[in-house]
């Protein structure tokens, strides 16, 4: 995979914290970046977040919008 380099800017007390947070993982300032940016979800794939991954398949495929407010009577009231 071909590498690119990035610049940006950040306070400069922000940078020294996370130099220290990387020591401290005993890894890199890029491989934290790098790892945290494969996370940030694509606008396009809101189903591919991790919340929706562990939760899909949970549920019936039977249950639907009017259950839910049911349930939402039953566990506060009216």
């Amino acid at each position: 995979m071909q590498k690119t380099k990035l610049t940006v800017r950040i306070p400069q007390e922000v940078l020294d914290n996370f130099r220290q947070y990387a020591k401290e993982k005993n890894t890199t300032m890029t491989s934290l970046i790098e790892a945290y940016l494969r996370r940030v979800p694509h606008q396009d794939l809101p189903a591919d977040a991790p919340i929706t991954r562990r939760l899909s398949g949970i549920l019936s495929q039977q249950v639907n919008i009017e259950d839910y407010k049911e349930h939402l009577v039953e566990k506060y009231g009216s």
